[in-house]
């Protein structure tokens, strides 16, 4: 709910109706409100237009969006931390290959 939390607070700062953001977004309020609170994942073209209309660097939210997705896809699972070690392992092994 990394993503969620952030949109909500931005959307407050800036003053940003949901209902706002669910036009920008061709999706209804309830649909918005889903993703806002965790309960839904939005796609990655919301993402950007998010970014985009709240003003925010798009890598930074697309972070966020993908942290989310992390922690849904390790849960509570004590093994959780280990996996995402190895992750980070093989994806730096794979960027060293990947800038040689």
């Amino acid at each position: 709910m990394i993503f969620g939390k952030k949109i909500r607070e931005l959307r407050d700062e800036q003053g940003v109706l949901q209902r706002q953001l669910a036009a920008l977004l061709e999706i209804d309020t309830p649909m918005f409100s889903k993703i806002e609170r965790g309960d839904r994942r939005a796609k990655r073209e919301h993402v950007i237009k998010l970014a985009e209309y709240l003003h925010q660097d798009e890598k930074e939210m697309l972070t966020l969006w993908l942290a989310d997705k992390v922690l849904d896809a390790v849960g509570d699972d004590e093994l959780g931390n280990d996996a995402i070690t190895v992750a980070q392992e093989q994806i730096k092994k794979d960027y060293r290959w990947f800038t040689e």
